[in-house]
């Protein structure tokens, strides 16, 4: 009797000392930084520049919410009819509606982080892809 009352005691004092393990490795993981505080004088650190997204891009990301779908009188992305008046209009003057905002779309068709030339590489990608 004695035994299984030791035997029980040594199981019980092992599951209780890996639980508080991997209850310390929890806490440890949620109460880990997740960034860093900029000291007055220190070298800020900069990400990496990543260039311009691709036309393709751009179009995933902000217009084929509108464009894919063909709403709101956004010319649907493959629709060669919906694009030719438009394409008839010129580069620019897609360009400009685009950055500044038509009809139902608004400025960069909502992508405030979208330069000017992404927007016109994005227009070229619909446009290609609408002949």
């Amino acid at each position: 009797m004695i035994r299984m009352l030791l035997t029980m005691m040594t199981v019980f004092a092992v599951m209780t000392a890996h639980a508080d393990d991997k209850e310390k490795s929890d806490v440890e993981k949620r109460i880990a930084p997740v960034g860093q505080v900029y000291i007055a004088g220190a070298e800020p650190v900069a990400a990496a520049p990543t260039g311009p997204r691709s036309g393709e891009q751009v179009y995933q990301s902000a217009c084929a919410a509108c464009h894919g779908a063909g709403i709101m009188g956004a010319p649907k992305f493959g629709d060669a009819g919906a694009w030719a008046a438009r394409v008839d209009k010129g580069m620019d003057v897609l360009a400009k509606n685009a950055i500044g905002g038509f009809n139902a779309m608004p400025a960069k068709g909502g992508c405030v982080a979208c330069s000017d030339d992404e927007i016109k590489l994005a227009i070229e990608y619909m446009v290609d892809g609408s002949k």
